[in-house]
């Protein structure tokens, strides 16, 4: 009598870590870890300010979504809820030693944007701050900002988890 007993080989080795690796790489890809986090309810609202300085732009107010980009890596876009221009401001120091501030007189002649971009989207609270598009993002952080017509960078002024 024949024995019908089945060896594995390395071929057979191979091909079923090639399909371990390919279910893992399902399971754990960006997008589908980040669906299942916003269907368990891990993602949170979260309100992010970017200040941006001495960026010519004629019509600020037609910047509505932007795409951000953290670490040179693209994290998807996010709607622009609120763009607040920033005074420019002159110290000067007096004799007394007294220090005095005024507006910039020369912002209007010379226009350019600083603004604070208060932008929404959805992330988590991580152990080292926040998590936002898959990167800790913190206070001071280097951020670009990307349009269709447009690419500012700016720093992270604030962060606001919840609602």
């Amino acid at each position: 009598m024949a024995e019908n007993s089945r060896r594995f080989s390395l071929v057979d080795a191979g091909a079923a870590a090639a399909v371990l690796l390919a279910a893992a790489g399902v399971i754990w890809s960006p997008k589908l870890s980040g669906a299942v986090a916003r269907a368990t309810g891990v993602l949170v609202p979260v309100t992010v300010m970017v200040d941006v300085r001495g960026v010519p732009v004629a019509d600020p107010a037609a910047l509505k979504k932007v795409a951000i980009v953290i670490r040179n890596q693209p994290h998807g876009s996010v709607p622009v809820e609120q763009v607040i221009p920033l005074q420019r401001r002159l110290a000067a120091v007096l004799p007394d030693g007294k220090v005095v501030s005024a507006p910039d007189p020369n912002q209007d002649q010379f226009p350019s944007l600083d603004a604070r971009f208060v932008l929404r989207g959805e992330g988590r609270k991580g152990a080292d701050g926040v998590v936002f598009g898959n990167q800790n993002l913190k206070i001071g952080a280097p951020i670009e900002l990307e349009g269709t017509d447009f690419r500012v960078t700016g720093s992270v002024t604030g962060l606001k988890v919840g609602s």
